[in-house]
């Protein structure tokens, strides 16, 4: 497991309503894998994805993928969706340990 604090951004239209769905999903994974006080999240509009992705480990959006990122992308849909999160939340352990 890595030692590294991780910097995850979560992007929806607004930064409000939907990402704020996904955060807590993300949360309750990581906690439930020992990631607990090993992470930080921060929501924006996904306007703004691009240029806040060069500060972040990984981005999860609820909606498109955001143009001209800087680290990589998980689709957060299946959060919503209720279906289809384990390959998320794979991608999403997985990047953690990078």
């Amino acid at each position: 497991m890595s030692d590294k604090k991780r910097r995850i951004l979560i992007a929806c239209g607004s930064g409000i309503v939907t990402s704020t769905i996904a955060r807590k999903r993300v949360e309750e994974l990581l906690d439930a894998h020992g990631y607990k006080g090993r992470y930080e999240i921060a929501q924006v509009p996904l306007g703004t994805a691009g240029e806040k992705s060069k500060d972040c480990d990984f981005i999860v959006a609820t909606s498109i993928c955001p143009s001209e990122l800087h680290c990589p992308f998980v689709d957060g849909t299946p959060y919503l969706m209720g279906h289809g999160e384990e390959a998320a939340n794979e991608q999403i352990l997985a990047l953690m340990e990078q």
